[in-house]
């Protein structure tokens, strides 16, 4: 049983055992229960705040992809230009990933990620809309021109390069002599 919540905010909380549950035990291990006792609440505390466990999950997907979506965008504010904008935004899908190894795990192993790289789709996951939109905003900016083909290329190599250094960075069993955020922030490993 977890101690993670002392009358803070329960919602948060139980959002927070739910990504460590699936994490662990799959959604199938999810349940409203097993979050009130991970947070040490009473079986009904996590009613309040969610229907049922699927509630519960469209929360957590909710609740991960706000966070990871605010930290895009501040990455583009006050930026010089779109290919520091498009550095800055690939800096902090990695040091957003590791500081939070939980949310990498539950996004990408647990939960359907829709992006339609060769087209345009309103129900893509919004990073990646975001990450179009400052690519073409990139493309238009430099007066660059590319097709289609090209472009969904050039996708692939942005969001792979983060992507791969995220994933590297989260895995449990993997041990360098660096703090990641260090050397990400530090030009070293994205420029």
């Amino acid at each position: 049983m977890g101690d993670n919540y002392h009358h803070g905010n329960l919602r948060q909380a139980l959002i927070d055992a739910g990504i460590k549950i699936i994490n662990e035990s799959g959604e199938d291990g999810l349940s409203l229960r097993k979050v009130a006792a991970f947070c040490n609440v009473s079986h009904a505390a996590p009613y309040a705040h969610f229907r049922d466990k699927e509630e519960l999950i469209e929360a957590i997907k909710k609740n991960v992809t706000d966070r990871f979506m605010e930290e895009l965008e501040r990455s583009v504010k006050g930026a010089s230009g779109t290919d520091e904008e498009l550095v800055n935004m690939g800096r902090r899908y990695v040091t957003f990933f590791v500081k939070n190894p939980d949310y990498f795990k539950f996004l990408f192993s647990s939960q359907k990620i829709t992006a339609h790289l060769y087209s345009d789709n309103k129900d893509d996951y919004p990073p990646f809309l975001f990450l179009k939109k400052e690519y073409a905003k990139y493309l238009s900016e430099n007066n660059i021109e590319r097709t289609d083909e090209e472009r969904e290329i050039d996708l692939i190599r942005l969001w792979s390069s983060v992507h791969g250094l995220a994933a590297i960075a989260c895995m449990s069993g993997v041990e360098v002599s660096f703090d990641w955020e260090d050397k990400i922030l530090g030009d070293i490993l994205i420029k």
